[in-house]
């Protein structure tokens, strides 16, 4: 009896433990996915084992080469550089010539590019400040000349 209640006792255990495993285990979309992720990675793995290995063998072979004609390499090398670094700064100079002019055709035709209120509000500063320095100057001209009358009266 105590036989049979122990076996029924660990079939339980192993039905509930089998019922886990099968609700913990993977539907066929998870499946489907770990098998093309590992597909895909040892594809992956392979060029890049065929791109070392192929880097590897030209240095072998064309280093002789590239030691030989490095008096050549050099100079060209750094003339080719010259000449397109020169191009590509030529261009990006050119682009930004023509948005800057391209922002300011908008800005006076009235288009508001953007930041043409920082420029609105930047004009509307420096026009108060130069209105503040020119009363300021009048009022120490003024100043000054009282000054000078004291200092010589026959002036």
């Amino acid at each position: 009896m105590a036989d049979r209640h122990h076996a029924a006792t660990a079939e339980n255990h192993a039905a509930d433990f089998l019922r886990k495993i099968q609700g913990h285990s993977p539907n066929s979309n998870q499946v489907i996915g770990f098998l093309t992720l590992l597909t895909a990675g040892g594809i992956l793995l392979l060029l890049t084992g065929v791109t070392v290995t192929v880097v590897v063998l030209g240095l072998i072979f064309f280093t002789p080469l590239i030691v030989v004609s490095s008096p050549v390499w050099l100079p060209i090398a750094t003339v080719l550089f010259i000449a397109v670094a020169g191009f590509l700064s030529t261009c990006g100079f050119g682009v930004a010539v023509v948005a800057g002019l391209s922002w300011i055709y908008k800005y006076f035709k009235g288009r508001h590019p953007p930041g043409a209120d920082r420029v609105d509000y930047a004009r509307s500063r420096i026009a108060d400040t130069a209105s503040h320095v020119k009363d300021y100057a009048k009022e120490y001209s003024g100043y000054l000349q009282s000054k000078v009358k004291d200092a010589a009266p026959g002036a």
